[in-house]
């Protein structure tokens, strides 16, 4: 019997390795599909981005312009504007020494790569992966140019794929020395210094042509971070980058080692020049610098910024200065009686990063770029804090402990550890600190703001002007531009109206409180009190003034007339539209800038003319040529007569008793002066409050408040806050100026029993009384009794002495209410 066999089937031997050659056939196909479309959208973005680009013209072709400047009226630089602010070297004129600084601090492979080094943006690639962030960069020379020219600093891959584009544009069209000439003209490098020209006079007072290795390596070093590495803002650091810069030369061959040595050993001295922004802008004049070129610019427009041109304003730039510390001082002393919010951020400290000098540095330069210093008020991170030390740190190698007991119980509450967590201080906080005494306070930016101008009475010359607590962190001129109620500094203006309608000085006036229905005010109810809520039966009119008393003032206008007193205050400059003819105008209910007042009490001050406020004297162009010159009017001009020159008299004669023995007693008391009048204004609530005050040479404004309208606190006042500002800026001011004499008596002026009164309404004609019943004062005096009374004959209206007839009496005196 046979077997049968069947055969085995077999594979066919070609199958497997068949279907892995097909794989990677589709992949090379899906990848080389990948690299087409990649090409196809990289020639796409290019194609749509190459146009696009600047034209290098203007790197080509550049030009610098003389910028703008504006100096004191005793030629002291106080502002310069214009975008560039450079001494432009060609390449030949820059020293080698300067040039190899650079290139050893920024790029010493400049002149091998085509402008972008690949092994440098592999690298901060990798890093920013391994972050996942777009923290560092790799830029070259010609990025930079390319950057500060057409670019913004933004870290964004979009920017960064237009940099890269320009940069072989520039490249292309430009030889390296080209490009290292730009660079070198045009790089920030801090305090307003464009180009290492500029700051070689900006930080030593010399040419760059003269800076030695030494030199030469600290100005290389400033491009890293210019505000923090610049040797003004912080030597020690610009010193250390330094020393790291002169260790590069060495190894690339730019110095000997006994050129190395010396240029370690050679000691730095700072020296900025004259006319620098470094070393000339000796005095804090920024907001008026910024009004000048505001009021120029209507004239010249963007040829201001490029014809040379100097303004010179009648700003005096010692007053200046004294007026700049004076506000900041107020603000400060403001700030440490409130209550301290807590820090101003919170960071994420790393443990131990205080044990890396250059981490740390790192950290604090990051903080420092977002949270600024403001003048002598400084940034800085709380290493530690306890109810008993707070540690602060500037720099890794700046360290400072406060332990002042004063110092720490003003912050005592957010050293508490069981402070809610926005207001507690501890590692990582961001605080700002100040020198205070021998020791450092910690305090925080100031919330509050102040403005200051002082201005002549004669032809309204502006002596010092300061807008608020710091220019830089906003332009916001207070001074010119915050529209405030003026609270009790309006009342002058008002009794000045009242005395050209037959009141004087010795009128007696009801001092006591009424209210109002909201059917008598058409609106709603109206219940105005006495600053402390208290009253007198009765004060005379100068009285009142001397006390500041609301009761009295509001009587004042009701029986003037609100239309009356709108009308009148425009005699001194106040806007029509900004004080309503409502009985609250008396308080302070209308609008004025700080500027408006101090004008308007000029008149006062210089026997009843209105001077136009001016702050420009003359305009030059760059070769001394006069362009424009002041011609202002002068008080003594008839035709700017704007009060009679009794009511001015009277007035100024009540001020100087505010002064003496009224609400502004303590500005005498401190000065020691007989020629001071004044009046404090404080509004309802505190919101607002002001000083405003003269001698016969000499005007001047002071307020403080928030921006955004809310109570100072119900214990400050205009005497409080606003005079010390008043009274700092005076006591220099006045240094040295004989007190004067009290203006003589015009003409048609009564003096009985020690009071003044107009020859038209002398002693028994003049309105004696005002809300009193003859011959005793009322119990109550209640506006709506007589609003309501009025329509029904009612007798009580303003008196005058019992023995004058109707006859007699101005005819408006007759029946006027309360």
């Amino acid at each position: 019997m046979s077997k049968s066999h069947t055969p085995s089937k077999k594979s066919p031997p070609s199958q497997s390795g068949s279907s892995i050659l097909r794989f990677f056939v589709k992949m090379g196909i899906f990848c080389g599909g990948l690299v087409l479309c990649g090409l196809l959208l990289a020639g796409m973005a290019l194609a749509l981005a190459w146009p696009n680009l600047p034209d290098l013209h203007a790197m080509t072709d550049y030009r610098p312009r003389v910028p703008l400047r504006v100096y004191t009226a005793d030629n002291v630089l106080i502002g310069e504007f214009g975008e560039e602010r450079r001494n432009v070297l060609r390449f030949d004129e820059i020293p080698d020494v300067m040039k190899s600084a650079v290139l050893a601090a920024e790029d010493d492979r400049f002149y091998e790569h085509g402008g972008i080094d690949w092994m440098g943006v592999a690298r901060a690639g990798l890093t920013n992966l391994v972050s996942m962030s777009k923290s560092q960069g790799a830029s070259t020379i010609t990025m930079q140019v390319a950057r500060n020219f057409y670019l913004s600093s933004e870290k964004t891959y979009s920017r960064k794929f237009y940099e890269l584009l320009l940069t072989f544009k520039i490249e292309s069209e430009l030889t390296k020395n080209q490009i290292l000439e730009l660079y070198m003209n045009q790089i920030y490098l801090g305090h307003r210094a464009y180009g290492f020209a500029a700051a070689s006079r900006t930080y030593f007072g010399k040419p760059l042509s003269e800076v030695t290795a030494a030199e030469a390596a600290m100005l290389a070093g400033i491009p890293k971070a210019p505000s923090r590495y610049n040797p003004i803002a912080n030597y020690k650091r610009a010193e250390i980058r330094q020393h790291y810069i002169l260790g590069r030369m060495q190894s690339l061959g730019y110095l000997t080692h006994a050129e190395y040595e010396q240029a370690m050993a050679q000691k730095i001295v700072m020296k900025p020049a004259e006319g620098t922004p470094a070393g000339g802008y000796a005095i804090h004049g920024e907001y008026v610098a910024e009004l000048a070129r505001q009021l120029l610019y209507g004239i010249y427009q963007d040829e201001l910024y490029s014809r040379g041109i100097n303004i010179y304003t009648t700003v005096l730039s010692k007053d200046q200065e004294v007026a700049y510390d004076a506000v900041r001082d107020a603000v400060l002393q403001y700030t440490r009686r409130a209550v301290y919010p807590g820090p101003e951020a919170q960071l994420d400290m790393p443990e131990g990063i205080e044990n890396n000098p250059e981490a740390l540095d790192e950290f604090l330069d990051a903080a420092f770029e977002k949270y600024t210093d403001s003048d002598d008020l400084l940034t800085a991170v709380v290493l530690s804090a306890t109810p008993n030390e707070i540690k602060v740190m500037r720099s890794a190698s700046e360290v400072i402990s406060i332990t002042d007991k004063k110092v720490l119980n003003v912050v005592a509450r957010s050293l508490n550890p069981k402070a809610a967590e926005d207001k507690r201080l501890k590692r990582g906080s961001v605080v700002h600190i100040r020198k205070f005494g021998d020791g450092w306070e910690v305090i925080n930016m100031p919330a509050v703001q102040a403005a200051f101008v002082a201005l002549s009475p004669q032809d309204g010359a502006i002596r010092a002007m300061v807008g608020g607590f710091d220019f830089y962190r906003g332009k916001f001129n207070r001074v010119t531009q915050a529209w405030r109620q003026p609270g009790s500094n309006i009342k002058p203006f008002v009794y000045a109206a009242s005395l050209e309608r037959g009141l004087t000085p010795a009128t007696q006036i009801s001092d006591q409180p009424f209210q109002l229905t909201a059917a008598q005010t058409g609106s709603k109810p109206w219940s105005p009190k006495n600053y402390g809520n208290t009253y007198e039966p009765m004060l005379t009119m100068r009285q009142a003034l001397y006390k500041s008393k609301n009761m009295v003032s509001i009587r004042i206008l009701q029986a003037i007339g609100p239309q009356y007193a709108q009308e009148y205050l425009t005699r001194f400059g106040f806007d029509k539209a900004r004080q309503p003819a409502v009985l609250p105008l008396a308080l302070g209910a209308g609008s004025v800038t700080p500027l408006q007042l101090a004008g308007a009490y000029a008149v006062f001050a210089n026997g009843g003319y209105r001077v136009a406020p001016y702050l420009i004297d003359r305009v030059t162009d760059s070769s001394g040529k006069v362009l424009m010159q002041s011609k202002p009017v002068v008080a003594g001009d008839e035709a700017a007569r704007a009060i009679d020159p009794r009511t001015a008299f009277v007035m100024d004669d009540m001020l100087r008793g505010v002064a003496t023995s009224g609400t502004a007693a303590r500005a005498r008391a401190i000065l020691k002066r007989s020629d001071l009048a004044g009046k404090t204004g404080t509004t309802n609530e505190s919101v607002d409050a002001w000083f405003s005050g003269y001698t016969p040479s000499l005007v001047a404004t002071a307020w403080m408040g928030f921006d955004q309208p809310k109570s100072l606190g119900s214990r400050e006042t205009g005497g409080g806050v606003a005079m010390p500002i008043w009274v700092e800026y005076m006591s220099h001011a006045l240094k040295g100026v004989p007190e004067q004499k009290q203006r003589p008596r015009p003409e048609g002026l009564i003096v009985d029993r020690g009071e003044y009164y107009f020859s038209e309404f002398p002693p028994g004609q003049a309105v004696a009384r005002l809300g009193l019943s003859a011959p005793a004062p009322a119990e109550t005096d209640q506006l709506g009794d007589f609003l309501n009374d009025l329509v029904g004959g009612s007798d009580k209206s303003i008196r005058v002495s019992p023995n004058v007839g109707a006859s007699q009496q101005a005819p408006w005196t007759q029946q006027i209410p309360f």
